[in-house]
């Protein structure tokens, strides 16, 4: 596999190369939507993804391009992106106890997919044909992947997981498709089913938003919304569903505004309330009914309570590559960290939760701005589509922790989110949160 890896790297790499920078940030993003990132080219002790390889290509061509350079403007999401580099870097060279050449090699890796997969984005969407290129480019990308999906979950054929022999660093020994009400839980080219759904999830918005085009374009974001709907749903995992009816109830606010500020007040008031009257923390009560299809609901309230008692062990420099050794009292052998706040927390400490949410909250804070200034409706209905996004993010980060493709996808959106600023025309770029 490893041959097939770098002829698709090779082929990538020129369509990276000779394509519009908009046409080539949708190649990357398409290859780690249909790639796996555990089918790997090992270079010494180094395993290198395909995605790797042709965000590293991306990013030196966007760096030696004038053009794109003198396009590029710093907001302060670039601000917060740079604090938690600074920070994945610092943590692990401070308190991993792994030598240091170890730790620079893992790094530098997930720099790739952090950083790189963020700032591509920054360079490449410089204007608003850029970004509608983009967006048309990724809804295509998913629909294939969301049908095959559909196939997996009734059929059981799961192609992409036979290639799991050849992952490198993990030996599977069961291949068999996992049965849940019914249906198997598809996975498509990711690792784990949550994530596949959460991926469908994470772009629904952006793929309805294109029902502002004209013509053939206008019906078919009808059509591929759908279709990224039902690849959520395929996952027949209980986060991705929770995520699709959030991202449904906060589209359909879009057009009924006055209605958020309410919501908002009516459900931390709820919290409060729902602790009060139960007599236990909120979310106890919260994951055991929000679980549609099963799953494992108490396990995500009781991490949470591991975090809070062992936050003395954990908040100053995180547990320092090992784990928190959290599995007995979650009912498991191991600790599965299911929660994007907690892994943070512990990687890299309190700062690192810190870094997590300035970024989501930056993020939201930016969408909000730029609605509230642009005076287009199509440009205020692409800030309310990445904001249902990042709103939905926020509160499924409480119930799932992303890896693999899913985490860099998630930055590739960020990187939308910084570079939303250039489809306001020039007499309108009057921002300071940009800034």
């Amino acid at each position: 596999m490893q041959g097939i890896t770098l002829l698709f790297a090779g082929i990538a790499s020129i369509l990276v190369l000779r394509l519009r920078p908009a046409k080539a940030f949708a190649i990357y993003i398409a290859v780690l939507i249909v790639y796996p990132t555990f089918l790997v080219i090992q270079v010494g002790t180094l395993d290198i993804s395909l995605s790797r390889i042709v965000v590293a290509v991306l990013l030196l061509r966007c760096l030696r391009d004038s053009a794109l350079k003198a396009k590029f403007k710093w907001c302060r999401l670039d601000s917060w992106i740079i604090f938690f580099v600074i920070l994945s870097f610092a943590i692990p060279m401070i308190a991993w106890r792994q030598p240091i050449a170890s730790v620079l090699e893992n790094r530098s890796g997930a720099l790739l997919d952090t950083f790189a997969a963020y700032f591509v984005g920054r360079l490449c969407l410089t204007d608003r044909g850029a970004f509608i290129t983009t967006t048309k480019w990724i809804a295509l990308a998913l629909a294939p992947v969301a049908i095959l999906g559909i196939v997996e979950s009734c059929s059981g054929w799961q192609p992409y997981r036979q290639l799991g022999v050849y992952c490198p660093w993990k030996t599977v020994v069961d291949m068999r498709p996992n049965l849940r009400s019914g249906f198997f839980r598809a996975v498509g080219p990711f690792s784990h089913p949550i994530l596949f759904g959460a991926t469908f999830a994470m772009f629904m918005p952006l793929v309805y938003w294109l029902r502002h085009e004209r013509g053939t374009w206008r019906k078919l974001a009808y059509i591929l919304t759908l279709t990224a709907i039902l690849g959520a749903v395929s996952s027949m995992a209980s986060g991705p569903w929770m995520m699709i009816i959030f991202m449904i109830v906060f589209l359909a606010l879009e057009r009924h505004k006055h209605l958020v500020k309410p919501m908002v007040i009516f459900v931390i008031s709820s919290c409060f309330l729902i602790g009060i009257i139960s007599n236990r923390p909120f979310y106890h009560v919260i994951v055991s009914k929000a679980n549609p299809i099963g799953g494992s609901g108490w396990h995500r309230a009781k991490l949470i309570d591991c975090a809070i008692e062992d936050f003395n062990e954990w908040w100053l420099v995180g547990y320092g590559s090992r784990s928190p050794d959290w599995g007995k009292s979650l009912g498991m052998s191991w600790t599965d960290i299911t929660n994007q706040y907690i892994m943070f927390g512990v990687q890299y400490g309190i700062l690192g939760v810190v870094a997590i949410c300035g970024i989501l909250a930056t993020s939201m804070y930016m969408m909000i701005q730029l609605h509230r200034a642009a005076r287009d409706p199509v440009i205020k209905s692409l800030c309310w589509a990445l904001g249902c996004t990042i709103a939905t993010l926020a509160i499924s980060f409480n119930s799932a922790a992303f890896f693999g493709q899913a985490v860099t996808l998630f930055y590739c959106v960020l990187g939308m989110i910084g570079s939303t600023d250039c489809m306001l025309p020039s007499d309108n770029k009057t921002l300071r949160v940009y800034s």
